[in-house]
């Protein structure tokens, strides 16, 4: 299959207002977001759902759709990320949560990983007052006040090391990030930006960054009963999935996953409201192997060591497939659920 991907960046810097823009000229934003983070593959969607991007975007379907170029993944060894959405090198991911599902700890995880990979880590503090976002600080190394003092940073930075760079969805409202992102582009600085939303409206909206290579979908049932990173296997999702840009097995496994997924947080429903008992004797293995997916994509971080007393885990994304693999496959149906809690590998 030949590998092709919409131009995200393009979009970005020709249409920063996407959601009213695909209004008006009838497209919902909804696809629109899933065509740019790959939950709809570009060969599925309608001709003039292209067309009308490249209107927006004025220019032609072949600026508008790239051909034959990888997308490169950053492995994390943070076990839902690398397995279901992953972070691509040099792309835009935007973290989707209200209040308490966690984003903050996310973010300053994957700030404190990536400076063990050799980036430097960059942010642009949010106006206001958001004394959360001080949880962040010990993991980053530069902090900027503005976006021309970011620009004027990031060009000197840029020109030693990979940037992680991470920004309030106030700024990108306004237009400052993606302007910042155009001006960065023209003298070849790359980011990798990571946007998360202070005030937690972004769960309202429907394309509430703009175009994204990655989005991450935190889940208030996840978050309430402790399954951290509460980020939803099913609903967070990255362009790198589609394209070939990943292997057969990743795919196979990450399909697998989701769908058996699916069935168990309906079956969960019927538990929870009639009991075990109730539940169909064909169904129950899915349950309980649906009960040991998601006590097995928890993790222990190394920013909540002091808080949690738990070490912090890496797992290569080879091992995160194995062991997925191996709980699909009914291998470990003989260990009990909490014995996966906030673990590692198997």
């Amino acid at each position: 299959m030949e590998n092709i991907q919409l131009n995200v960046p393009l979009l970005r810097r020709k249409v920063p207002n996407l959601t009213a823009a695909a209004r008006s000229v009838g497209l919902r934003p909804a696809t629109v977001s899933n065509l740019c983070t790959g939950k709809i593959p570009i060969a599925r969607a309608e001709v003039r759902t292209l067309v009308a991007l490249a209107s927006l975007a004025d220019c032609s379907l072949d600026d508008l759709i790239i051909r034959g170029e990888k997308m490169e993944m950053i492995e994390t060894g943070i076990k839902t990320l690398d397995a279901f959405a992953p972070l691509t090198k040099g792309g835009t991911v935007g973290l989707v949560a209200r209040f308490g599902m966690g984003q903050l700890v996310v973010l300053a995880e994957l700030f404190n990983r990536l400076k063990q990979k050799g980036f430097t880590t960059v942010l642009l503090v949010p106006t206001g007052d958001h004394p959360e976002i001080k949880d962040v600080y010990g993991e980053v190394d530069v902090q900027v006040n503005s976006v021309d003092e970011a620009y004027e940073k990031l060009v000197v930075l840029g020109k030693d090391s990979d940037i992680a760079f991470a920004a309030d969805r106030s700024n990108v409202l306004t237009g400052d990030i993606h302007q910042l992102q155009e001006r960065l582009s023209n003298v070849g600085v790359t980011l990798t930006t990571f946007l998360v939303d202070l005030k937690g409206e972004a769960v309202d909206e429907d394309l509430p960054y703009g175009p994204l290579e990655t989005l991450w979908q935190f889940d208030a049932d996840l978050a309430a009963r402790r399954k951290f990173p509460a980020i939803n296997p099913l609903y967070s999702t990255s362009s790198i999935l589609e394209g070939g840009h990943l292997e057969q097995n990743h795919l196979n496994v990450q399909q697998r996953v989701q769908k058996l997924l699916r069935r168990y947080r309906e079956l969960r429903s019927l538990v929870t409201f009639s009991g075990m008992e109730k539940l169909p004797a064909t169904e129950r293995d899915t349950y309980r192997r649906g009960e040991k997916l998601e006590a097995y994509l928890t993790q222990p971080f190394y920013v909540a060591e002091e808080l949690t007393g738990k070490k912090g885990e890496v797992v290569s994304l080879k091992e995160t497939l194995e062991d997925l693999r191996k709980i699909l496959d009914g291998e470990i149906d003989s260990m009990d659920v909490e014995s996966l809690n906030y673990i590692g590998k198997l």
